[in-house]
């Protein structure tokens, strides 16, 4: 049980360094926005912190995506479908 949902969560923390990418935003840029270190941001992305719900539904906020694609396992079909008509 404990695999998948660290699965899950390496899924997630990748759509979001992956949708900070293509957002061309840096991590300082989403960890100042968070009102967070920039090494605290990166421990996030790298799934060394867990994330609280609020601070999820902020991330979405400032990556401009519904919390739902952003919680989804595949970030592909968000960037291709969701942000490159918006983008």
């Amino acid at each position: 049980m404990r695999s998948l949902s660290d699965a899950k969560t390496r899924a997630v923390v990748s759509n979001i360094r992956k949708i900070r990418e293509y957002r061309n935003y840096t991590q300082d840029y989403l960890a100042a926005k968070l009102e967070i270190s920039q090494n605290a941001y990166s421990k996030i992305e790298l799934g060394y912190s867990s994330i609280t719900l609020n601070r999820l539904v902020e991330i979405a906020e400032i990556l401009e995506i519904d919390l739902v694609d952003l919680i989804s396992s595949d970030s592909a079909h968000i960037i291709q479908s969701k942000l490159s008509v918006t983008g």
